[in-house]
């Protein structure tokens, strides 16, 4: 039976509040200065200045604009640390996220309508065909799909493919690309249900690629084949290398075993146990290449194995639900930031789980991990390269308290060597497969 609020209510809801001597006080505050503001704790400052025990010298941050890309920028950026240090390049040196945002464009449509052909004899209304439908493609990605795009493609300097309008703002080309897929689905569904061949879907889906790869050469510039890496080191002395194709330029001056590079999540909601292996379906951009696969642990775990990296002077890519107790001017992540509950007098308390299950909570950004402050042993804040430029926290840089890491942060990225053997063990799993709305496949 339903009930609406009734006179009586309201009449014993506004006694309630006028019953508090502190409302007006509250009310005046809040009215003019906003919830956030009215509930921030300046002692936050204090317990987040950013000094760390274990502090990496990665240079300057990049800086994704108006784009999604955090993803590919964090796992860039970790490879730059590496080609940073040991070319003595300057602060300033990136690789190329146009070059990968091209391909994850065109590998993106590909794989979108593949799902769409393979969902066809279903309804619109079915909830996965309805899933693809309500995003055929974004900017957002995953570690394994940035990983996939590198090992099919390679990675270029930014100053072979800079960056564009486009890339740098890719609203507008998102909306029209999604018009395009949306439109095409149509065409593809009706293939497929008016019993066209394979040969004939499979040239209708070429046309359309092709029409892709055009809309993106324009918007982003077409990719190099080859390109000169030319540069001056820190020291000013003068390099070129002549010719190199993009796999190329990654195999001989980067040279990771990308496949020893494994996401390791935080998810501990009921239906994933810890210690067993997840991927997503329908969570993907290169048909045919490498899969999205998470070992999900415990919280301990988690942290150990980055601080373990950080040790061995390896930054580590991580995503999070940054918009959580926030600051993004000043670079703070603290759960004792904003006190809203007391503010407001209600309880607000929600375990991590809790917030997976029921919407409040998944993974909407991605940033590195350059440094760690221990005490006696244990973290208490995390140093954090964002990618959202010089001008907010700290010339770029983050502080996360250690109880921060612990509510929102749910996957790092880890070099499988550093994990205990009954782990290792357990990469071998044939991974569970969680439903494409799960908040683990959620993009960064």
């Amino acid at each position: 039976m339903t009930k609406s609020i009734s006179t009586a209510q309201l009449k014993n809801f506004k006694n309630l509040l006028e019953k508090r001597n502190d409302h007006r006080v509250l009310e005046r505050t809040v009215t003019q200065n906003g919830i956030l503001a009215s509930s921030r704790d300046y002692r936050a400052e204090v317990n987040t200045t950013p000094v760390f025990s274990i502090d990496l010298d990665t240079g300057k941050v990049a800086n994704q604009k108006q784009s999604g890309r955090c993803w590919m920028f964090a796992a860039l950026n970790t490879l730059r640390h590496d080609l940073r240090n040991r070319l003595n390049l300057p602060d300033d040196f990136e690789l190329s996220q146009n070059f990968t945002f091209f391909w994850d464009k065109l590998e993106k449509a590909n794989y979108f309508y593949e799902n769409i052909l393979k969902t066809a004899g279903f309804p619109t209304s079915d909830r996965k065909v309805a899933w693809l439908l309500s995003m055929p493609q974004q900017d957002g990605g995953q570690w394994d799909m940035i990983m996939g795009l590198i090992e099919k493609y390679g990675v270029v300097p930014k100053s072979a493919m800079p960056e564009t309008h486009n890339s740098s703002a890719s609203r507008e080309f998102n909306s029209l690309l999604n018009l395009k897929l949306r439109k095409d689905a149509v065409l593809l569904r009706e293939l497929v249900q008016n019993k066209a061949t394979e040969a004939q879907i499979e040239t209708e889906k070429e046309k359309m690629l092709a029409e892709v790869y055009r809309m993106a050469a324009y918007s982003f510039g077409e990719p190099p084949a080859t390109f000169d890496f030319e540069y001056r080191d820190k020291d000013n002395n003068y390099h070129l290398d002549r010719n190199l194709t993009p796999k190329e330029f990654f195999d001989k001056y980067l040279g990771w075993e990308t496949k020893d590079y494994i996401s390791v999540i935080n998810g501990p909601t009921d239906d994933k146990p810890f210690n067993h292996m997840y991927t997503v379906d329908m969570l993907g951009n290169v048909v045919g290449g490498r899969e999205v696969r998470h070992l999900n642990v415990d919280m301990d775990t988690f942290k150990k194995l980055a601080i373990k990296q950080l040790e061995l002077g390896e930054s580590v890519w991580f995503g999070c639900d940054v918009g959580k107790s926030s600051d993004r001017k000043q670079g703070i992540m603290d759960t004792e930031l904003y006190h809203r509950d007391q503010l407001f007098d209600v309880d607000l308390a929600m375990s991590k789980a809790e917030r997976l299950d029921y919407g409040e909570s998944l993974m909407t950004h991605a940033m590195v991990l350059t440094g760690v402050d221990l005490v006696d042993g244990q973290p208490k804040k995390w140093k954090v390269e964002n990618s959202w430029g010089d001008k907010v926290g700290t010339k770029g840089f983050f502080v996360m308290t250690d109880d921060w890491m612990d509510e929102y942060c749910y996957q790092i990225v880890i070099n499988k060597n550093f994990l205990p053997d009954e782990l290792k063990e357990v990469l071998k799993e044939e991974p569970k497969v969680l439903a494409p709305w799960d908040p683990m496949g959620s993009l960064a």
